[in-house]
């Protein structure tokens, strides 16, 4: 195998490496929207929608808190849905709330 022979193999490795890293992420940010019955979103008492939250159970929760101006939301101020590290791979409501609610810094 001559030098040229290998430095192409290692640019074409590089090159598809890095094309299923990007498609990873892609598909990892635009993960399907997280349901309430999902068990991840039932222990931290996620629901969809911040005025629909048991104020008795979760005394704390203000309706304020919502999932887009929490400190975990990977999505935009106007985005609909987002990412979040608690949720891997799915997508949760930008209105919605979870008691892991911590307020977005700033």
């Amino acid at each position: 195998m001559t030098s040229l022979d290998r430095r192409s193999l290692i640019l074409r490795s590089a090159a598809v490496a890095a094309w299923a890293l990007a498609a990873e992420r892609t598909a990892h940010a635009a993960g399907p929207k997280l349901a309430e019955t999902d068990p991840n979103a039932i222990a931290l008492g996620y629901r969809e929608d911040t005025t629909k939250v048991d104020s008795k159970k979760f005394a704390k929760h203000q309706p304020s808190q919502n999932c887009a101006n929490c400190q975990l939301f990977q999505g935009t101020p106007k985005d609909e849905l987002g990412g979040c590290p608690l949720f891997a791979g799915k997508q949760v409501a930008a209105i919605g709330w979870c008691s892991a609610w911590n307020k977005k810094a700033g």
